[in-house]
């Protein structure tokens, strides 16, 4: 175990990372038997960003066509998977709109994406959820990508202009205002 740092807080302790198989995309094609278009959402993408010491042992992410057969082949290599086909649906607070066109490749193959969110939607995903780990993650991406607080609050207006009317928007609200002031002035 190791004990990982947050800026705001101790987040405990998290598991080493597992030694799993290495598998290329061709294998990946091959046993699933049909092309596969995953946007990742979790610390799978926060790696992507840049952040190499965040670890995890399972994938989150919005996939487009049928669930069953990525979860299973996932389940026998004995990766745990969070997958959806409408990450919005995560949350009462829907994502901004347009956030799966402005979505960017990391891997384009033939019969397999792999898309990450753009950093600004990805940080409106992060404060959807808005626990601790979530807003230390949020604000790495933010401070990496050097998002304004302007760009923020755009994306979660959005994402609220999106949402059905619940009293979790005020919530949300105040997560994004509360988060937004602890950004550095370069930022604002």
């Amino acid at each position: 175990m190791i004990r990982a740092r947050s800026i705001f807080g101790t987040i405990g302790l998290l598991p080493r990372r597992y030694n799993l198989p290495t598998i290329t995309a061709e294998r990946l094609i091959l046993l699933l038997g049909q092309p596969i278009d995953l946007l990742l959402i979790g610390a799978l993408a926060l790696q992507c960003y840049g952040f190499r010491d965040r670890y995890t042992n399972d994938v989150d992410g919005e996939l487009t066509g049928p669930l069953h057969p990525l979860v299973a082949f996932l389940s026998a290599e004995g990766v745990p998977a969070d997958l959806t086909q409408d990450i919005s649906g995560w949350s009462i607070v829907a994502m901004p709109p347009g956030y799966r066109d402005r979505a960017t490749d990391l891997v384009s193959h033939p019969n397999l994406r792999i898309r990450l969110l753009e950093p600004v939607d990805f940080v409106i995903a992060k404060l959807r959820r808005g626990i601790e780990l979530d807003l230390d993650d949020a604000l790495y991406v933010v401070r990496r990508f050097q998002i304004s607080r302007s760009d923020i609050e755009q994306a979660a207006a959005a994402a609220i202009a999106a949402s059905p009317e619940d009293t979790a928007l005020f919530l949300f609200q105040k997560t994004v205002e509360l988060f937004c002031r602890q950004l550095p002035e370069q930022m604002l």
